[in-house]
């Protein structure tokens, strides 16, 4: 039976025309990943033309990973102690000066050239990510939490469905720089959008002292806060556990069923595209659907998690026979259900519980773990791909099987907690 929603939830279309701020915000994030999937899509096909390697389509990915987690201790106390909307548009900028730098990188010398741009454009998405999440719930009233961060987990689905299918149609028509110049522009517009919201958004107790040894004792007391909240810890670790037991290395074997089993458009960007989108569509439709039957309880939220899980677990099962390119869209579309529900979800848990004063390296932490997750799943995988004597079907079901793990362990750890408290174990 559904969840009773409470009367004080809005409507979608309501925080949007209603709040000014959450609708730049929102715009701005609309903008700013439609450029994002355009440069996704543009260089992986562009590495996997130069090289031809599995592994160093999956070096792509380590080097997308790496960064974020790299800088996620100086991006977690900058969230907490500096003003987050300057944060969010020097990022936006800087961003767009470093994916002009894509345009040189034409020639397989060129390779360490778009890593290294690929890293910084990275790295600032470490400081961009926690600063938005962190500034999110300043933004919009607590009745308006659950709807505004559902609204956003969706737009990212939508825009990966949307931005992943016309940049895999760009790059494949236009050839992969076009694809780089919308994401330039798009990070240059999201600017201008935040540019417009009212007011400064620093946290409560952002303090005085500047220095570096109080940015480490900073955040080192963020993940004091972790370790003493438990419940916390727990949730903000199951983007991390995705990522590390599918999700990285189902972004190389997508990679190479397009390129090498179901190829359309140039160096296969098209079919890959599709894919993409394909998953932005089910991450997507996830949640909206779940957060019918969950509403905004904690104990519904907790146990849609495990759903989640067991939704990866079947689409992946469904791709492992590759058996033909709709079928495989039809697991990624539902493997997409599955990590939409967590995502948004996990993500809503810590807003409604962690105090503004340490949301920054709450999100910056829990950004960080994930990516390294993906850095180690990719890597992984991208290698086994390329010296492991099994096919991509063999493949394909261990990574089905591995998400059981996390899922096993979260209803252990949700059974032993009081489902009915909002307290923070």
């Amino acid at each position: 039976m559904a969840a009773q929603r409470s009367e004080d939830t809005v409507g979608y279309l309501e925080v949007i025309r209603n709040n000014r701020s959450f609708r730049l915000l929102w715009l701005a994030q609309v903008v700013s990943l439609l450029g994002d999937w355009f440069g996704l899509v543009a260089s992986a096909t562009l590495v996997a033309q130069l090289t031809g390697s599995a592994m160093a389509v999956g070096g792509l990915f380590v080097v997308r990973m790496l960064p974020p987690f790299l800088i996620s201790p100086i991006a977690g106390v900058a969230a907490d102690r500096y003003d987050r909307k300057g944060l969010l548009i020097a990022a936006d900028v800087i961003r767009a000066l470093t994916v002009v730098g894509f345009f040189f990188v034409r020639e397989p010398a060129h390779v360490w050239l778009l890593y290294s741009l690929t890293a910084t454009q990275l790295a600032l998405s470490g400081v961009f990510f926690p600063a938005r999440n962190a500034i999110l719930p300043t933004v919009v009233s607590a009745r308006e939490l659950g709807t505004a961060n559902a609204l956003g987990a969706t737009t990212w689905s939508v825009m990966l469905a949307l931005g992943a299918a016309l940049g895999g149609f760009v790059a494949g028509r236009f050839g992969v720089y076009a694809a780089f110049a919308v994401d330039a522009v798009s990070y240059l517009v999201s600017a201008a959008l935040l540019l417009m919201i009212r007011g400064r958004f620093r946290a409560p107790d952002s303090g005085t002292d500047r220095s570096v040894w109080a940015a480490g004792r900073e955040y080192f007391e963020g993940l004091g806060y972790l370790r003493r909240h438990r419940d916390i810890l727990f949730t903000a670790m199951h983007k991390a556990l995705f990522g590390l037991t599918m999700g990285g290395a189902l972004q190389v074997v997508q990679v190479t069923l397009a390129q090498g089993v179901f190829v359309i458009g140039e160096g296969g960007s098209t079919s890959l595209g599709l894919m993409y989108a394909t998953a932005g569509i089910g991450t997507g439709i996830g949640p909206l659907v779940a957060r019918r039957f969950s509403g905004d309880d904690r104990g519904q939220l907790r146990r849609w998690i495990v759903a989640g899980y067991l939704l990866a677990v079947l689409g992946l099962a469904i791709i492992s026979p590759l058996l033909s390119l709709p079928i495989v869209l039809l697991g990624i579309f539902v493997r997409g259900l599955g990590n939409g529900v967590n995502w948004v979800f996990s993500t809503q848990l810590l807003m409604m519980f962690v105090p503004s004063e340490v949301r920054g390296r709450v999100f910056s932490t829990e950004f960080a773990a994930f990516t390294l997750a993906q850095a180690v799943s990719t890597a992984v995988g991208g290698w086994v791909l390329d010296h492991a004597a099994v096919g991509l079907q063999q493949i394909v079901l261990v990574l089905a099987l591995l998400p059981l793990i996390p899922c096993g362990a979260w209803v252990l750890w949700i059974r032993r907690s009081s489902e009915g408290s909002g307290e923070c174990k």
